[in-house]
C-alpha cells in the first residue's frame, strides 16, 4: 500500500469515529431531554392577538447556558415558523412540529441576545424568550423527570429578518406579562437582559 492510501484510510477512519461519537452524543441528549415538557396545553378559547411575525427558531437552552442545546420534543432543531403573542400567552408555530403554547405566567424574561448554540449575529439580533417548563407535579424541576439537574427554566432564541418584528414581539410580550422591563445590562453570556 502506498503512503497516500494509508493516509486516506486513516482520515476516513477518523471521520467515521467522529460521526459515531456525534451520533452517540445526540442520542444521549435525546434520551436525557425526552421527558422535558414541550410547552403547555393550548387554551380552549381563542384570544386577541397582540403581535405576530415570521421567525427562524434557533434553539432552546437551559437558563443562562446558551451553548447547551436541549432536545425538547418539537424544539430540538432549528426551524422556520411564526411567533404569535396573544392575550393569553406566546404561541410558537414551527415547521415540522405541533404548535407550542407558553402562557403569560410562565414567561420569565424577554431580552435580546447576540449568540446561542448554532447562531451568532449582530449585537442584539436574536430575541431571547425565557420561560418556565410546564410543571404538573408541584415540584421545582420539570414534570416527569427523574434527573434533579433537569432545568426548570429555559431560554428560547429566535431570529427575525426585520428588526421591527423583533421589537414588536418583545414589546407585546412585555405588555402581556404586565411587568415593567428592567434596565438592560450585559451578562457573561452575550445578552442584553431585561426582566419581564
Amino acid at each position: 500500500m502506498s503512503s497516500r492510501t494509508v493516509a486516506t484510510l486513516i482520515t476516513a477512519l477518523v471521520l467515521v469515529v467522529v460521526l459515531l461519537l456525534m451520533l452517540r452524543s445526540w442520542r444521549r441528549r435525546s434520551r436525557r431531554d425526552a421527558a422535558l415538557p414541550a410547552g403547555y396545553p393550548q387554551p380552549a378559547t381563542g384570544s386577541h392577538e397582540l403581535a405576530s411575525a415570521a421567525a427562524l427558531y434557533v434553539a432552546t437552552t437551559p437558563r443562562d447556558q446558551p451553548l447547551e442545546r436541549l432536545n425538547i420534543p418539537g424544539l430540538g432543531f432549528r426551524a422556520r415558523g411564526g411567533v404569535s403573542v396573544t392575550e393569553q400567552g406566546v404561541l410558537l408555530e414551527l415547521a415540522g412540529s405541533a404548535a407550542l403554547f407558553i402562557p403569560a405566567d410562565a414567561v420569565e424574561l424577554v431580552t435580546h441576545a447576540t449568540w446561542a448554540i448554532d447562531r451568532a449575529v449582530e449585537p442584539g439580533g436574536l430575541l431571547l424568550l425565557g420561560w418556565r417548563l410546564n410543571r404538573t407535579d408541584g415540584q421545582d424541576g420539570p414534570a416527569g423527570t427523574a434527573d434533579p439537574d433537569a432545568p426548570a427554566s429555559v431560554d428560547s432564541y429566535f431570529r427575525f429578518s426585520d428588526p421591527a418584528d423583533r421589537t414588536a414581539i418583545s414589546e407585546a410580550i412585555t405588555t402581556l406579562t404586565g411587568r415593567a422591563t428592567g434596565t438592560p445590562g450585559s451578562t457573561a453570556f452575550g445578552t442584553e437582559e431585561s426582566e419581564v
